[in-house]
């Protein structure tokens, strides 16, 4: 019996992945797109539950991702060679778990094959968030949500 292989996240590194893969590995949570707030005494980052304007408040995924820099100047694209620097990303990203040679979780699409387990399991904000369009900004801190790390 031929030894079971493993998927491609354990046995590629961030580097081999092609773009398909790549892009596969986010889980749709949407939780990068939330608006952040650092804390100017100690760096610390916290996420809002105030959404990104193309951010879909119920899938949590970008109504325009194809062309986001186009209106959001500041987002940011997750590539490889950033991987020293997903620590600002939620410890259930798919990227930054594989970027520290972890598991992906049971409820990733890619483990469970369910694109609506990561709303089931409560990790997204789905239908708990507002949009950056609902709230001024210097409200963004009644809405933290959690501290990355």
């Amino acid at each position: 019996m031929a030894a079971k292989t493993q998927p491609f996240w354990k046995r590629k590194t961030l580097d081999q992945l092609d773009q398909e893969e790549w892009e596969s590995l986010c889980d749709g949570c949407g939780l990068c797109c939330l608006q952040k707030l650092e804390d100017e005494d100690d760096g610390s980052v916290y996420y809002t539950r105030i959404a990104c304007q193309l951010l879909d408040l119920t899938t949590c995924r970008c109504t325009r991702y194809a062309e986001r820099k186009q209106f959001v100047a500041d987002c940011v694209q997750l590539t490889p060679d950033q991987a020293d620097q997903f620590n600002w990303l939620p410890p259930t990203c798919g990227y930054r778990l594989v970027s520290e040679g972890k598991d992906l979780l049971p409820w990733h699409p890619l483990v469970c094959g369910d694109e609506k387990a990561v709303h089931d399991a409560r990790i997204s904000q789905s239908g708990r968030m507002l949009s950056e369009t609902q709230v001024q900004e210097e409200n963004w801190e009644d809405y933290l949500i959690f501290r990355a790390g």
